[in-house]
């Protein structure tokens, strides 16, 4: 099988992993600033701020001069999100992609790959292996044009060379404006030839050599005699020629990054308003929905990780009942949310972080009624949260002690296997009601036992009793509680009669006052 690979190039990486969450800049001259302050200079600025005459090196008091430019300082941090959501865009095309952005200090130039240009950080570059996806992808210029389109999608402008050669796609990449280009097969020093020698990882003793030579381009360079130029620059002007005709061996050495949906801005100033962080989280949320979708997934949950004044941060996650990609749904739960839950000083930095799930699918039948949207219900629960609290929301679920009214609240869920329940056969059983809250009667005990009671103005005489039942627990803490509980007949003088359950803490001092009737039996 040929060889055949697609470089994807992005020029002024900084500033355009800053634009990709500030739509609202990318109208604008925008300079991105590096180093501390006042000390502070270009690495880094959009076609518009070069448009202007601004350019890397400039400190900050040069920018003076130009008062309509922005200026953000340089954040890893959305270089890092925005590096992986590259790569995780290349991933779609093909399984082999080697980030050539980056390399191990402690690795040599040739292992390094001397044509990764790290005389600049201010760009990214990968490499993808395309060899055989032409019945799945289409041909070269399709696969380049989709991603490209791609690649747009995330907020950021790339070009893409496809040639058979490795370091052929770099060079024309590194010198092309923002757009798709393709090197025919057994072309490629002609198609080189026009290209400056800045392209190549020129050392300065090799491009001051050059220029007196009067050499200043690849042609000029790849038409020097071989043996001539080892004499004089050794392998490595064998190598430099090499590259110039596009003829240098390579090997392609993928990586696997770890398939994580995380987005993180730094603010440019402090945000104490939860409206203005809704516009932030709009945005980032574009992005992780766009990278999900992409790798046809949904989000399960999202958490959302706000750095504050001070150090301190604070962190919310928002679960809901099935996994989507309605941005809508997102922000208004993140809304309800960080409404119950508010961040305790102003806002410095987001983050957020989604992990992924499936997507849902629903089967309706042709007449069968439409079911109610899952995210209705999300809504709903997240609303009645804010205003009760996270703890009290959610289905009852009974706790492992006789205590009465014992139980938890837990999230709703929907469990991944449906269990088959077996009807239960059946049987006649008396119902029991019981009263929330118990309501409290007055007792006569004769040799401690109940002979009569007094219960919503109506004295009734216990004909039959069953007891005492004894209850207790939590005797070790300060939750400690006691129960004697006993089940009664009686019959009232107009001889109406209730079977009911009465109960007491024996703990208290003996009191007819201390009794409640708490379940009645039909």
């Amino acid at each position: 099988m040929t060889a055949l690979y697609a470089c994807l190039y992005v020029r002024e990486f900084p500033a355009q992993a800053m634009l990709r969450l500030r739509p609202q800049l990318r109208e604008s001259p925008v300079a991105v600033l590096e180093g501390t302050a006042p000390r502070q200079w270009v690495c880094s600025c959009n076609a518009r701020a070069a448009a202007l005459g601004i350019e890397a090196g400039l400190t900050r008091a040069e920018l003076e001069v130009f008062p309509s430019v922005a200026l953000l300082p340089r954040s890893l941090a959305e270089e890092a999100s925005a590096r992986a959501a590259l790569l995780q865009c290349a991933g779609q095309f093909s399984p082999r992609v080697e980030c050539l952005t980056h390399c191990h200090p402690e690795q040599s130039a040739a292992e390094s790959r001397d044509l990764l240009f790290l005389t600049s950080d201010t760009h990214f570059c990968c490499i993808l292996d395309i060899a055989g996806t032409e019945k799945l992808l289409g041909p070269p210029e399709k696969l380049a044009q989709k991603l490209l389109h791609s690649v747009r999608i995330l907020g950021i402008h790339a070009t893409v060379v496809v040639s058979a050669n490795l370091d052929a796609a770099l060079c024309l990449a590194r010198n092309l404006p923002i757009r798709t280009a393709i090197i025919p097969t057994g072309e490629e020093a002609k198609t080189l030839a026009p290209l400056p020698l800045s392209v190549l990882p020129l050392t300065p003793e090799h491009a001051e050599t050059f220029a007196r030579w009067g050499i200043s381009t690849l042609g000029a360079l790849a038409a020097l005699p071989e043996k001539e130029l080892i004499a004089r620059l050794g392998q490595e002007g064998r190598r430099l020629r090499q590259l110039a005709r596009g003829q240098a061996p390579h090997l392609l050495v993928p990586a696997d990054p770890p398939f994580t949906l995380e987005e993180r801005i730094e603010l440019d100033s402090p945000v104490e308003l939860l409206d203005s962080l809704l516009f932030v989280l709009g945005v980032l949320l574009d992005h992780l929905i766009a990278r999900a979708t992409a790798q046809i997934l949904s989000l399960a949950s999202v958490t959302v990780t706000l750095t504050l004044e001070g150090g301190s941060t604070h962190t919310r996650t928002v679960r809901p009942a099935l996994p989507n990609n309605d941005r809508r749904l997102w922000l208004r739960l993140l809304h309800l949310d960080l409404q119950a839950q508010p961040p305790s000083a102003a806002i410095l930095a987001v983050t957020l972080t989604a992990d992924p799930g499936s997507t849902s699918k629903v089967q309706l039948g042709l007449f069968s009624p439409q079911l109610p949207e899952p995210a209705r219900l999300d809504v709903t629960l997240a609303r009645i949260r804010s205003i009760v609290g996270e703890q009290r929301i959610g289905r009852a679920v009974l706790e492992d002690t006789h205590r009465p009214d014992a139980f938890r609240m837990e999230p709703f869920t929907i469990p991944a296997t449906t269990a088959v329940i077996s009807a239960p056969q059946a049987q006649a059983r008396s119902a029991r009601r019981r009263l929330r809250p118990p309501e409290p009667v007055t007792v006569t005990l004769h040799q401690r036992r109940p002979t009569s009671f007094v219960f919503r103005n109506q004295r009734y005489t216990v004909e039959r009793a069953w007891g005492p039942w004894y209850f207790s627990g939590n005797w070790w803490g300060v939750e400690c509680w006691s129960m004697e509980k006993w089940d009664l007949v009686a019959r009232a003088s107009d001889n109406t009669t209730i079977s009911c359950s009465i109960a007491r803490n024996p703990m208290r001092p003996a009191a007819t006052d201390d009794w409640c009737l708490e379940e009645l039996y039909d």
